[in-house]
Parts: C-alpha cells; structure tokens; sequence
C-alpha cells in the first residue's frame, strides 16, 4: 500500500498543527501560571477571578499539551474534546486577562493558543 501525495501533505498537516497547538498550550500555560503567581490570593474579587481563571487555563492547557504528545494511538473524538475545551477555556481566561492592565501578554498568549487549537481541530475529520 502507497501512500498518495495528498495524503502525504495532510499528515505532515495534521503533525505541524498539532506541534503547534501543544508548543502553544505551553506557552499559555507559561504565561497564565505566572499571572496566577502574580494576583495577590486574598485580593479583590476581579483579581480572584483572574487569579483562578489563570491557573485553570494553565492546568488544562498542560493536560492538552500532553495528550497532544503522547505517541500512543488515540481515540479522535476525545481528542476533539480535549483540544475544544481547550480552546473554550484560552479564549474565557483571555477576556478575563483583557480587564486587568499588565496582563496584555496573557491575554495575547490565551488567543494564540485558541487559534492554534481552532486550526489543530481543522485538521481533524468530523
């Protein structure tokens, strides 16, 4: 069995995307852990929420970047639903970070990371 030249391309599609997601998810979850580091615990309610959105947005994109490394075959439908609920959570942590003055970067790093796992899940068949 040959593999076609269009298939060829999708694959080496498929493992760039999902490369960039997880290299993505890392650094969101770079940039949220230390925004998490830097809201003070007992503050103010906003920075609570920012504080919490941020080690929330961290924990799931360390778990994305994981299962998108594993080497193992997978089950393409909890794939999907890892990497959306990825996506979900970036873009929620990303407007919470928007609110708060100094936290551009994260926001930045939360949208960056959507858009990767938006275009990872192109790349997957429905």
């Amino acid at each position: 069995m040959t593999t076609t030249t269009t298939s060829q391309q999708e694959l080496f599609r498929f493992l760039e995307d999902r490369f960039a997601c997880a290299q993505a998810c890392t650094e969101c979850a770079r940039a949220c852990a230390l925004r998490a580091s830097l809201a003070d615990p007992g503050g103010p309610m906003d920075q609570e929420r920012m504080r919490r959105k941020g080690i929330m947005c961290a924990e799931v994109c360390d778990a994305t970047c994981r299962v998108l490394s594993e080497q193992t075959h997978q089950d393409e439908t909890a794939l999907r639903a890892q990497v959306e609920w990825c996506r979900e959570i970036c873009l929620e942590c990303a407007h919470v970070f928007d609110a708060h003055p100094g936290a551009e970067g994260s926001a930045q790093s939360c949208r960056d990371c959507a858009r990767a796992c938006t275009d990872f899940l192109t790349t997957l068949t429905a």
